[in-house]
């Protein structure tokens, strides 16, 4: 029997599919809010998750990444009453099953439903013990760790993976790693790096050349192709590929043979291709500059490598992982961080991904010489500034948040307890959950000293349940809804206008949405 979440704001909506669930034999869990529906889904296991969009507290695409990160990984269904396309690619490209309109038939809303449950029977039946050797890859965030789902998925075939993401996030690890854990990792791992064949030599470079066949080919030589043979050929930057030596890739990939420059005779050469890019390859087919039949050959599975920012909770790792390799190859042995090298790590938004942490450490490394403990002082000018503003700019957007209270921000401490005061927290005895007055933020009056003025905030006093004195994290989380919740009172729901006042990446700043729960759209 499988168990399925119904999240839903119309009750006759769920009571219908509820119905027809357990009709079917399996058991349904049914609620009407996003926020009852994230607490069932991390407390209990589901096999799918039936998603409506517009709910009453938000809307359920938001929500679609959060419960990606159940424990029991549940396939998430979207229904919707009101179907669009941009919505639809949203859902899918975050992971949905399916994404379906109420207004067709039962039978068409049920047969998602028991394809999921088909695929994840299947699914949970074959999977044995991936050992997946991933040594190459650190990191145990849910985006990485979806992201391997896929390298253990496609290590298990033979078919030809296209690797896309940003630059420096580490495609050529993850290619590394595919060709480890396959059929052919006894064979050898070809790179070509098609962003700088030489516009000559491009053709004797991945076919190789017959003795004779130009003027200084002195001697033969077997091309890349033919090297990658029982291996794996790497194509790198694959978008950088010029469009003649397209064409010639492509008969390559359909025939598995090719002639040599200057040769008489055809060569097969039986490898796997592995192709990575940080381009939008669609775009370039429509703008003419890759082959659409290409494309299509290259891309029978894709991987997409989450950016660092996506995964700030591996940067320590990461950063530890690095300080541990240098410390094994230097005679000063391994180093430690700091805590506030590790906080100033995780307060930058590592535009060049992994290869600029990487390098950011092994400079500090070096900076650091042979004293024994890394401190941000170590770190790069250029990230130092970056991170000393955005704290200045966080500080800033405190001050503007607190216009009427008469304090310096300057410290942690100072912001907290001045956040913290920021709203009439109560306590209740049992839980200690958070409530906020009706209609927070908006009933808030101008302090009495900004009578006439707009956009000041006259805050009420912090108020502790019989709980005492609460923890520093409570405290923190306390001090951080406080702050979001103002934020958006303060921009109206301007995300980009909250990003610059909290000096927040947008990524950071919807992870801490997503965190305490809060829609920014609808909490205004």
């Amino acid at each position: 029997m499988s168990r399925i979440l119904v999240i839903d704001d119309d009750p006759m909506i769920r009571d219908l599919l509820s119905r027809k669930i357990i009709f079917l034999g399996h058991q349904a869990v049914a609620c009407g809010k996003l926020e009852e529906g994230r607490k069932l889904a991390f407390d209990e296991d589901f096999d799918v998750v039936l998603l409506d969009v517009n709910m009453p507290d938000g809307n359920g695409l938001d929500l679609l990444p959060a419960l990606r990160q159940a424990s029991s990984n549940p396939e998430i269904i979207i229904i919707t009453g009101h179907g669009d396309e941009n919505g639809a690619e949203i859902a899918i490209r975050s992971g949905a099953w399916d994404y379906i309109q109420k207004g067709t038939s039962m039978k068409n809303m049920v047969l998602p439903i028991l394809r999921a449950l088909e695929y994840r029977q299947e699914k949970l039946a074959n999977r044995g013990p991936v050992m997946l050797e991933r040594d190459l890859i650190i990191g145990e965030s849910s985006a990485i760790k979806s992201t391997l789902d896929l390298v253990a998925q496609a290590s298990a075939s033979d078919v030809n993976v296209l690797i896309t993401g940003e630059t420096g996030v580490g495609k050529d690890l993850v290619a590394r790693v595919l060709h480890l854990n396959g059929h052919r990792s006894k064979g050898e791992f070809v790179v070509v790096d098609c962003a700088s064949l030489p516009d000559n030599l491009a053709q004797s470079t991945l076919f190789g050349h017959a003795r004779g066949s130009f003027t200084g080919a002195d001697r033969s030589f077997e091309g890349l192709v033919k090297m990658a043979d029982q291996g794996t050929l790497f194509l790198d930057e694959v978008g950088e590929l010029p469009m003649e030596l397209q064409k010639a890739f492509l008969r390559v990939l359909q025939d598995r043979t090719f002639r040599p420059v200057g040769g008489d005779r055809e060569i097969s050469s039986d490898f796997r291709i592995v192709a990575a890019t940080n381009r939008d390859l669609d775009e370039m087919v429509e703008n003419g500059l890759f082959r659409r039949d290409l494309l299509f050959r290259l891309r029978t599975f894709n991987i997409e490598v989450p950016p660092l920012r996506e995964r700030m909770s591996d940067v320590s790792l990461i950063a530890a992982h690095q300080v541990g390799v240098m410390g094994s190859a230097s005679a000063s042995g391994t180093r430690g961080m700091s805590p506030d090298f590790v906080e100033a790590l995780t307060n930058y938004d590592w535009p060049g991904n992994v290869r600029e942490l990487i390098h950011a450490v092994e400079r500090a490394a070096s900076v650091a010489r042979f004293e024994q403990t890394l401190y941000p002082k170590h770190l790069p000018t250029y990230i130092r500034i970056n991170v000393a503003r955005k704290t200045h700019a966080n500080t800033a957007g405190t001050a503007s948040l607190l216009n009427g209270l008469s304090i310096e921000p300057g410290t942690d401490e100072v912001i907290e307890s001045r956040l913290a005061a920021a709203v009439n927290l109560k306590q209740t005895a049992d839980k200690g959950d958070l409530v906020f007055p009706p209609g927070f933020p908006g009933n808030i009056p101008p302090p009495p000293s900004a009578a006439g003025s707009s956009g000041a905030l006259a805050l009420p006093e912090l108020k502790f349940g019989t709980t005492g004195f609460p923890d520093l994290k409570n405290y923190r989380d306390r001090a951080e809804i406080a702050y979001l919740m103002g934020l958006i009172e303060y921009t109206d729901g301007n995300v980009t206008l909250a990003c610059k006042i909290a000096g927040m990446s947008r990524s950071r700043l919807y992870a801490l949405f997503g965190k305490h729960g809060i829609d920014p759209r609808r909490s205004r």
